[in-house]
């Protein structure tokens, strides 16, 4: 049996999102919703993914490029069996189980997927569709049964006779062909419809008048199947994901005080007795150790959070922390930012580029670019690494214990030694020697009675 390959409808401008941004490629739950289509897809089983792209093409190959998508586009907006005919050239020969999604349903579940794949094969089917029960099935395209209860069509709400209007079974437009009866079915269709375009639901009919098997399965939370097509529908999927995410994270042993007002990615990672605080946002690839305390008021995207972390008013992207250390109030850990374990950074602090050894504090008011500093450093109030000569940026080294006195200026290239220190209010411009004490201030003078002069 040939793998299942997934084709994935994308070509939609989405022209309720009113956006110059392909309708697919706006993100929920921290990452474009196309990629949460293609992630269930795989996760069902699909082992080649098909992308029709049409508006934005480029930009969606572009964005989603990295996932070995193949793409093909439909120049015309002429329904959705025709964005499936766009798929038939790259899949000439392929005799195996088709999965048809849309590329705008990014809270499908893979064990949903997984389970019509499941019905399909067993059935024997050359196609099965993923329906639902609504009380108000209202905009959505009817299941046609016959008396023996056998889907012989779909059929749209604006081609639907009164009779049709009343039932209550609607199609989610997810599926499942065998690809030879499904591409046979496609040269059958027609445009003859309210909209004149070819609807890939008529291709049900084709294969039941035909003889063949058409199958149905009922999706148990219809929620999932939701296609978003305006900014509303957008910020519904978003608490969806967000509500899902965080029972998710409940249930694994993370307390979260207050869920309204947290807000964690799909892909975050977090440990076990961690402690989520109001008003903090993960995001992105983070991976968070257990034992934490981050928040309140704390962003986090793209980092690496060690064990018994605390992160108190912070805001850090694409940095690493290792177990222990404590970081804020109000602390921003720039890209490269590296603190090792038991490290301290504390009020009014920014980090770029850096490494801070195991054991080192930073306190408050201070600046460290561009900067490798030692373990058990001690960083006084104020102290600046002046990394930027207007033209280069360059490296501060910083050895082991060594102490820097308070409103120092460490004008790099520059290097401190083992156990040195610097005196409190020097410009530090040549490199101190291990255990020695560098200063740099200009010499003080006092004028007498200067005030009574002026």
């Amino acid at each position: 049996m040939q793998a299942m390959v997934a084709v994935i409808l994308a070509a939609g401008k989405g022209t309720r999102m009113k956006s110059n941004l392909p309708k697919v490629l706006h993100e929920v739950g921290g990452k474009p919703m196309l990629r949460h289509v293609t992630a269930a897809a795989q996760a069902a089983g699909a082992r080649r993914m098909v992308v029709v792209v049409g508006f934005g093409g480029e930009q969606v190959a572009t964005v989603m490029g990295g996932d070995g998508l193949e793409y093909v586009t439909q120049a015309q907006q002429l329904g959705t069996g025709h964005a499936v005919m766009q798929a038939k050239q790259v899949l000439q020969g392929y005799q195996g189980t088709i999965l048809l999604l849309c590329g705008d349903t990014p809270l499908l579940r893979p064990a949903t997927l997984q389970s019509l794949r499941r019905a399909h094969q067993a059935s024997g089917a050359a196609a099965t569709v993923l329906t639902a029960k609504l009380a108000d099935p209202s905009g959505y395209g009817r299941i046609l049964r016959t008396d023996a209860g056998n889907v012989c069509g779909i059929v749209e709400q604006k081609d639907a006779t009164p009779e049709q209007i009343r039932i209550s079974e609607i199609n989610t437009g997810i599926y499942c062909f065998e690809a030879g009866p499904l591409f046979a079915a496609l040269d059958g269709l027609t445009c003859n419809n309210a909209q004149q375009e070819y609807y890939l639901t008529d291709v049900l009919a084709i294969l039941a008048q035909s003889g063949q098997t058409v199958g149905a399965v009922k999706v148990d939370d219809f929620e999932e199947t939701l296609g978003i097509n305006s900014r509303v529908q957008l910020a519904e999927a978003e608490a969806i994901l967000r509500r899902r995410k965080l029972v998710e994270l409940m249930e694994s042993g993370v307390t979260v005080m207050d869920p309204a007002s947290t807000f964690i990615d799909s892909d975050v990672v977090i440990g076990r007795d961690t402690v989520l605080y109001p008003f903090t946002w993960i995001e992105g690839h983070t991976v968070v150790g257990e034992d934490c305390r981050i928040g309140p008021n704390t962003r986090i995207a793209d980092s690496v959070i060690g064990n018994g972390v605390t992160l108190h008013f912070v805001y850090g992207h694409e940095c690493s922390v290792d177990d222990g250390a404590t970081v804020g109030p109000y602390v921003h850990l720039r890209p490269a930012a590296k603190l090792a374990t038991g490290a301290k950074v504390g009020n009014f602090v920014e980090i770029k580029n850096s490494q801070v050894g195991r054991g080192s504090k930073v306190p408050h008011l201070s600046y460290i670019g561009d900067t490798d500093m030692g373990a058990g450093v001690n960083i006084g109030c104020g102290a600046i690494t002046v990394n930027y000569d207007g033209q280069k940026k360059h490296r501060t080294t910083i050895g082991d214990d060594a102490f820097i006195g308070c409103n120092t200026n460490l004008v790099a290239p520059v290097t401190v030694g083992d156990g040195a220190y610097t005196a409190a209010g020097s410009t530090i411009t040549k490199d101190v020697p291990s255990r020695a004490l560098g200063v740099g201030r200009a010499r003080q003078t006092n004028i007498a009675g200067w005030v009574d002069k002026k």
